[in-house]
């Protein structure tokens, strides 16, 4: 057995921190003018010994005076002040976070830099802009991700579909473009769509096209050869578009259909996202032959005051079983959760409620918890997501996309620019009934290499403690913490008004937090990511737990990356303790709690905890209690995802 021996370091006083009823589709020929196609032993250490030095003065000058280099001029022809950002003048949510923004400055970032940020097993393209993820399906094999894609430049623009494949979700193989903007219905874009696979396993994608007059339509595209695995060739209806902004629904909010289920009455239903005055809605249209589509009286839902909502997603879950559900299914312990992407703040909401099937309408369990007002897929830059059922596995996948958190001007320079998110199960928390539950997929395990593992380590108030592992760049973590009980029970109030994103971040003091870990730190703290709980205590005895990622130590590039607070309360019940896992992967950072009650992204951007400099910690930077944890880390090897070889028999 090997002991690791962790030095503290004092944080105190620190700044930073039915019958199924379809006709077949038409069969039509390929068009001709279609697309071209460091080694270390695994340890497991029981005890910690931790010694009591404390370096508060050294540690205090480092990261209260250090300050970020000086910055260059870059060359270009941005817009100023006045620039209005990307999407949004043609009727999408914006694209890019800062954009030029007016600056003409920028960090002194070196090509090293630049390729650190590039991920190791989270898809992106091999160079470019991409965005929302479209149409996943699993077909003969292969699960199959279309994703939007800029093929001239690192930013939002000319949008087609990118196509890729992969066995697990994790090694992907590129392929040609699956559908580009060539039609006089979509050509200002190939816009967000869905899959649905009918009982005879024909493929029906739908999509938003941007027409030549900038009008949202609704559009039909199919494979041309179903026999393919890889299904190369997508032929779009020749009658397109199939729905179109119906009357009082202003042009440039009619958009992003659904997968289609099955109604009570056998016809198939399809959602697709849309605005009246400031009330966010969802349209429900039927069909019975994938081509004449037909809006149905009233909305499924609305709420007032969350404006347009895109990106909709509407789907059952099991609110007792550990399987997901076919789309279509519906009946007793069945739920139906209802996700939107609010247009007007860029974060995806869901909520759980029923959905009656005679009127095509959907309740929330909760008002208090309804779309766009209640709870969130995750608390960090995630958008536009998308769920699809692996048919397979019996299983729900989510995935999201992941944008930038720094200036467009630098992903000019790196020549790409946003990635999707590790695809993640759906589950019902069967223990909240409020919540659901997002956890990596099982096959992400399949990465992870050499293990280190820390148990029972005491983090005193104020204290930082180093976990030996080498570099930190691309890592699972694993830990559980537990508060001193006597401490917590002794305590009258803490922290009633608590909240991640009006806080002073990790370097807020309370009696009951922060605790948790530091990824993508460097040896001397100048740069440091904390993912950390928050506890808060009235005085009639209750708690509450926050869940935060702090980024704003997390970069001396300071005027180019993000750098907020996120976070939100996650529910810790009685017989739990504080949980988190972290997946570390460059510039992405992937927080889960409690079991993925609770969700955080963020892309970061550090100029000095960067390949071998990248550290890894734990703290604890409460005031009035002592915290035990326990943490188990993984290293993780790199995905393989590459052109597919189209060239070879």
């Amino acid at each position: 057995m090997d002991t690791h021996h962790a030095t503290s370091h004092d944080l105190l006083h620190d700044e930073a921190y039915a019958p199924l009823l379809y006709s077949p589709l038409p069969d039509h020929p390929v068009p001709a003018g279609a697309p071209a196609l460091g080694q270390r032993r695994p340890l497991k250490v029981f005890a910690v010994t931790l010694a009591s030095l404390m370096f508060l003065a050294s540690l205090v000058a480092l990261v209260i005076h250090q300050s970020p280099q000086t910055p260059v001029t870059v060359d270009n022809d941005g817009p100023s002040m006045e620039w209005e950002g990307r999407g949004v003048a043609q009727g999408v949510s914006e694209k890019s976070f800062l954009g030029f923004s007016g600056r003409r400055l920028s960090y002194n970032w070196t090509t090293a830099m630049f390729a650190w940020q590039r991920t190791a097993f989270h898809f992106q393209p091999e160079k470019n802009w991409m965005n929302d993820p479209d149409g996943p399906l699993f077909h003969m094999g292969w699960y199959h991700l279309f994703y939007q894609y800029n093929p001239d430049s690192a930013v939002w623009g000319n949008i087609t579909w990118g196509h890729a494949v992969s066995r697990d979700m994790i090694h992907w193989l590129y392929l040609p473009f699956a559908m580009v903007p060539d039609r006089w219905f979509d050509l200002n874009g190939v816009w967000t769509g869905s899959a649905t696979i009918l009982p005879n396993g024909q493929i029906i994608m739908l999509y938003t096209g941007d027409t030549n007059d900038s009008v949202q339509v609704q559009n039909l595209a199919y494979p041309a050869n179903l026999s393919d695995p890889l299904l190369l060739h997508w032929i779009k209806y020749e009658n397109n578009p199939v729905m179109v902004p119906p009357a009082g629904i202003a042009s440039d909010d009619f958009r992003d259909p659904t997968t289609m289920w099955v109604g009570a009455d056998g016809n198939w239903r399809v959602a697709v996202g849309s605005l009246v005055n400031t009330t966010g809605i969802v349209l429900v249209f039927q069909t019975t032959n994938f081509t004449d589509f037909e809006l149905l009286d009233g909305e499924l839902h609305g709420v007032p005051g969350t404006g347009m909502w895109e990106c909709v997603d509407f789907y059952p879950v099991s609110i007792n079983g550990v399987y997901g559900l076919d789309t279509s299914a519906h009946g007793p312990g069945i739920k139906h959760v209802l996700k939107a992407s609010m247009d007007d703040n860029r974060h995806d909401y869901y909520a759980l409620g029923e959905y009656d099937p005679m009127t095509d309408t959907w309740t929330p369990d909760d008002p208090e918890l309804d779309v766009g007002i209640g709870l969130r897929l995750d608390y960090g830059k995630y958008y536009a997501s998308k769920t699809f059922y692996d048919q397979v596995k019996k299983r729900r996948i989510l995935y999201g996309w992941i944008s930038e958190g720094d200036i467009e001007s630098d992903d000019l320079k790196k020549g790409w620019a946003s990635l999707q998110s590790i695809p993640r199960t759906v589950l019902h928390d069967n223990k909240t009934g409020t919540h659901l539950l997002l956890w990596p997929i099982e096959e992400v395990e399949s990465l992870r290499t050499n293990s280190t593992e820390f148990e029972d380590v005491l983090l005193e108030p104020g204290s930082v403690v180093p976990l030996d592992i080498g570099s930190a760049s691309q890592l699972d973590i694993v830990a559980e913490f537990e508060v001193d009980n006597e401490t917590l029970e002794a305590m009258v109030e803490a922290d009633v008004i608590y909240n991640c994103s009006t806080s002073a971040g990790a370097a807020g003091r309370g009696a009951l937090g922060p605790f948790g870990i530091l990824v993508l730190a460097d040896d001397t703290l100048s740069e440091l990511t904390p993912i950390y709980f928050y506890i808060a205590k009235d005085t009639d005895g209750s708690y509450k737990t926050f869940f935060c990622t702090d980024l704003s130590r997390s970069s001396l590039a300071v005027d180019d990356v993000d750098q907020r607070i996120y976070g939100s309360i996650v529910p810790v019940l009685d017989d739990e303790k504080p949980t988190m896992r972290v997946l570390v992967d460059h510039s992405i950072v992937e927080g889960f709690s409690q079991g993925g009650r609770s969700c955080i992204t963020t892309r970061v951007y550090p100029t000095e905890a960067i390949y071998g400099a990248a550290r890894l910690f734990l703290f604890n930077n409460a005031t009035g209690v002592n915290v035990t944890a326990s943490i188990k880390i993984w290293e993780m090897a790199s995905a393989d995802i590459h052109p597919y070889p189209l060239d070879q028999p």
